[in-house]
């Protein structure tokens, strides 16, 4: 889990959070606010993993946003929390470098006009990374696996705006 800011065209700041399972680096949720508070980071992190899917443990630097009503929210679902040393980016390198990816990928290439419109930005590009983004650390699969297309004619679909293609074989 990690926090990141995105400015608007009004040079506003937007507060995006994500959430990624560590397991085959899979984008779990995003939320997006312009004030993140505890109790907003909390009822993101209940909506991300419900009350049935609760991951053992929680990964996330010492950002003074997660306040006490998210620690105490994190304990009373049975997650066990464990935030980095201070400044110390290494020790959530996978949320990390996924930020990277979003920027790089992404934001950096798009006009953000509102939080609805980065929302809608950042839940197109969780499908693409999810389901067509090649990973090579998977073996060159995306996140969520997907079967090899060995036979038929390649189509080219735009993705984030023509941002991204995905070729598939139909």
């Amino acid at each position: 889990m990690d926090l990141f800011v995105v400015p608007t065209i009004s040079f506003r700041l937007l507060h995006g959070l994500l959430i990624m399972g560590h397991g085959r680096r899979q984008i779990l949720w995003f939320g997006v606010t312009a004030h993140p508070t505890a109790e907003w980071i909390a009822n993101q992190l209940t909506q991300a993993c419900g009350w049935e899917q609760i991951p053992r443990y929680l990964v996330r630097d010492r950002d003074g946003a997660y306040g006490e009503i998210f620690v105490r929210r994190v304990r009373s679902i049975g997650i066990r929390d464990r935030p980095t040393s201070p400044r110390s980016p290494w020790q959530n390198a996978y949320a990390e470098r996924l930020i990277g990816s979003i920027r790089r990928e992404c934001v950096d290439h798009i006009v953000v006009f509102s939080e609805r419109h980065l929302r809608h930005v950042l839940l197109s590009y969780m499908s693409y990374y999810n389901g067509t983004r090649p990973h090579l650390s998977l073996n060159k699969d995306a996140p969520m696996s997907r079967a090899a297309e060995t036979a038929g004619r390649i189509l080219c679909r735009p993705i984030l705006g023509g941002l991204h293609h995905q070729y598939a074989r139909i």
